[in-house]
């Protein structure tokens, strides 16, 4: 058994005794191992309903994303305040800490509190790299080479809104295309952070 703490390295374990509300378990030494992807992409989404969010983000961190920020869009199906707001984003760690168990990720990323899209817009870049997709952008992937972290953002089920690309826009992102179809919201995020590890992550070579 292989225990981590997600701030990096892992332990090799084995139970000692299983009581009801715990496990009691004796750790080896810690080992180093490094299994983060050499990209700092954080993955901005856009609230999706049913169980794509869910969905979304279990894969997003097998493919390696530092980190999730939630927001809210004008095109969001699903709308969350308050307490409500606050147990889903618990949830939603929940299912990174989860797909880290299953992938072998040992640092665990962070979900953002949720908060609307033209909120986190108004942030500085702090020198990331700001893209999104358009299937009519000038811009390839493959044409563009991200120097430090990067930021993706991705709409809802309805994408982004006219006003939202171009305050997106105003913010630094730029746009970009993969291929001339439109994909689906659980489809394009997952697209692009797989493509990105082929062009300058840990795909490379593979």
């Amino acid at each position: 058994m292989t225990l981590f703490d997600g701030r990096g390295g892992e332990y090799p374990a084995h139970i000692e005794r299983i009581e009801r509300d715990r496990v009691m378990a004796v750790l080896g030494a810690w080992v180093e191992v490094e299994r983060e992807s050499p990209l700092a992409i954080t993955l901005v989404q856009a609230l999706q309903a049913g169980d794509k969010m869910d969905f979304t983000i279990q894969k997003a961190v097998e493919l390696g994303v530092r980190h999730i920020v939630p927001v809210e869009s004008r095109r969001s199906v699903l709308r969350l305040a308050g307490e409500r707001a606050g147990k889903r984003v618990a949830h939603w760690q929940g299912v990174v800490a989860s797909a880290c168990e299953q992938c072998g990720r040992n640092q665990v990323p962070v979900v953002a509190p949720l908060e609307r899209l033209e909120n986190w817009l108004a942030r500085p870049a702090h020198g990331a790299m700001r893209l999104m997709l358009a299937p009519d952008a000038e811009q390839t992937l493959a044409s563009i080479r991200p120097v430090g972290e990067v930021q993706l953002l991705i709409g809802s089920e309805g994408g982004l809104d006219p006003q939202e690309m171009i305050a997106a826009q105003s913010a630094g992102f730029q746009a970009v295309r993969m291929g001339p179809r439109i994909l689906r919201t659980e489809t394009a995020g997952l697209a692009a952070l797989a493509a990105m590890q082929v062009l300058w992550g840990d795909f490379r070579g593979e």
